[in-house]
């Protein structure tokens, strides 16, 4: 793999966050700074139900990719969820999100994950196309209902 990655810990928080920052305003989500930081906070402390990590040169990074995990008993093991990916739109469209996605799908599978899933919105076209490119195949299957507290 030719693009650097690593796995972001409690002192990446500040650039983290310039992503984060950057990714929901052109995503015009309205999360607050303290938002993102609360989301993704016990990330870059270990906590086990997910990881984040950064993209690119480690003192500039160009993104980041963050992961949930749950527990499987169709797969009899744990399951990886890819919750967010970023690359900076200067440098995007030279394959990057889809070496990275691969690699960490990858060293995933190798610690013992069964599955990477991807949720998107029906309509998302250009999401779909990247997971396709990434790996990822659309599931047939029973559609995703939730009830969020």
């Amino acid at each position: 793999m030719s693009t650097a990655i690593h796995l972001a810990k409690a002192k990446d928080e500040d650039r983290l966050v310039s992503l984060l920052i950057r990714a929901n305003e052109e995503a015009q989500t309205g999360r607050s700074d303290d938002a993102l930081r609360q989301a993704y906070g016990p990330l870059l402390l270990g906590n086990p139900l997910g990881a984040v990590w950064l993209i690119g040169p480690e003192r500039a990074p160009l993104g980041y990719m963050s992961v949930s995990f749950s527990w499987s008993v169709q797969l009899s093991g744990p399951e990886a969820w890819l919750t967010d990916i970023y690359v900076r739109p200067s440098v995007r469209r030279r394959g990057i999100g889809t070496e990275v996605v691969h690699a960490i799908t990858a060293s995933l599978g190798r610690s013992g994950v069964r599955a990477m899933h991807a949720q998107l919105d029906v309509q998302d076209e250009i999401s779909a196309a990247f997971c396709q490119r990434a790996g990822l195949k659309a599931a047939d299957g029973p559609r995703l209902y939730s009830d969020i507290f």
